[in-house]
């Protein structure tokens, strides 16, 4: 509870000082925003590697097998809801077109564009270099690596060398939540900084009123689905939504200000075990795969945000172009990097391969800040949710 407090306190402080609307103070906030950010996706990679492989060497692929099956249904549940919410919503408020002028003005730099089309990048998940994907960070080939070590290591015959080596990836994982408890005490100046981040940007005029009904769309979406459904989830297996929604709490904080639910997942972990007390083998195998394929607020930003550009581009939004999109942005969110913007860019590819008029997106660019931090936090308390269920189902 004091803890809770505190990061509430940093929240109005933060605020305040981003209202103020001072130049050097702004900038002071976003470089320790940004050093808080880099440190959390620094201890992320190792810790969704060492999480995946420690779990299935000790586990064995059978249990393994029982908790994947667990979690990839109620993850296909979830984000197939929040898909259908957002096409729900987007049918009942039905955003109108906007001014020529606006699509004429609206450009996408060129640094944004989709340098590969999402074919390449389905591609480029299978790693031909066991160093490439820890520089690049890239998540499914990290897990993929994971999942090969640690089946691996699950059929080895027990022996002293096998011993040795899970031994020493369990010490280098507890080295690993040591130095993320340490990096946790220091978070309320974190909190501060993301806070004034936030709060300077919408006094600044961030958020643009022409699109004020697909804001509306895909922030209402994503309320539903945290406030409703997913509680409505845990309330179907037994579980209390409040009481869960309360001890995962820092970690769903974490991820509204990082906007980077990979970020957040050491976070997210320790406040499991810590806080709801969930066990080690299930937070340390569910949460690295739920960070990487649960995204419910993604596939409701894909699903959104395509209709609303292909409307402008002139396309019939029929019943079964909404059904086909669905699906579409059920398969690209999972998978769909846990990194800030990762959905938007995801979009940009998509409605680039379709020929839409992807000039949209330079409209919706400059208030995503705000949809990706309420997407990333809704993602984190849906991974919570299923990290729930699938312990309580075990």
């Amino acid at each position: 509870m004091k803890t809770s407090f505190i990061w509430i306190g940093a929240l109005v402080v933060g605020a305040v000082l981003g209202w103020l609307g001072l130049e050097w103070l702004d900038a002071s906030m976003n470089f320790v925003a940004t050093v808080y950010t880099r440190l959390f996706q620094l201890l992320a990679v190792p810790t969704i590697v060492l999480a995946v492989i420690t779990t299935f060497s000790t586990f064995g692929s059978k249990g393994s097998g029982r908790i994947f099956g667990h979690t990839l249904t109620y993850t296909l549940l979830t984000t197939l809801a929040a898909a259908s919410i957002g096409a729900v919503l987007y049918v009942l408020i039905a955003p109108g077109k906007l001014p020529l002028d606006s699509l004429v003005n609206a450009t996408l730099t060129s640094d944004l564009a989709p340098q590969t089309s999402y074919i390449d990048h389905v591609v480029s998940i299978i790693p031909n270099n066991i160093v490439r994907p820890f520089i690049d960070g890239n998540v499914l080939s990290l897990l993929l690596l994971a999942f090969a070590i640690g089946f691996g290591l699950s059929k080895l015959p027990e022996s002293e060398n096998k011993t040795t080596v899970v031994r020493g990836l369990i010490g280098l994982q507890e080295l690993l939540f040591l130095l993320i408890r340490g990096l946790i005490r220091t978070l309320p100046l974190g909190i501060v900084a993301f806070s004034a981040q936030l709060s300077a940007q919408v006094s600044a005029g961030v958020v643009a009123d022409s699109i004020g009904k697909y804001v509306l769309v895909v922030l209402g979406g994503n309320v539903i689905q945290f406030f409703v459904v997913l509680p409505l989830f845990l309330l179907a297996r037994g579980l209390n939504p409040i009481h869960v929604l309360s001890k995962m709490m820092p970690a769903v904080l974490m991820a509204l200000f990082t906007k980077s639910s990979a970020a957040t997942l050491p976070v997210t972990m320790d406040t499991a075990e810590k806080r709801l007390g969930i066990r080690q083998n299930i937070s340390r195998f569910v949460l690295p795969i739920c960070t990487t394929i649960n995204m419910n607020g993604c596939a409701a930003f894909i699903l959104v945000t395509s209709l609303f550009v292909m409307q402008q581009g002139g396309t019939p939004l029929t019943l079964s172009t909404i059904l086909m999109w669905i699906i579409i942005s059920v398969v690209s969110a999972i998978g769909n990097a846990g990194v800030p913007m990762g959905c938007f860019f995801l979009t940009l590819s998509l409605m680039s391969g379709i020929g839409a008029p992807v000039a949209v997106l330079g409209i919706i660019l400059p208030i995503y800040t705000i949809i990706d931090m309420i997407e990333t936090a809704e993602n984190v308390w849906s991974d919570s949710c299923v990290a729930a269920m699938v312990d309580h189902d075990i």
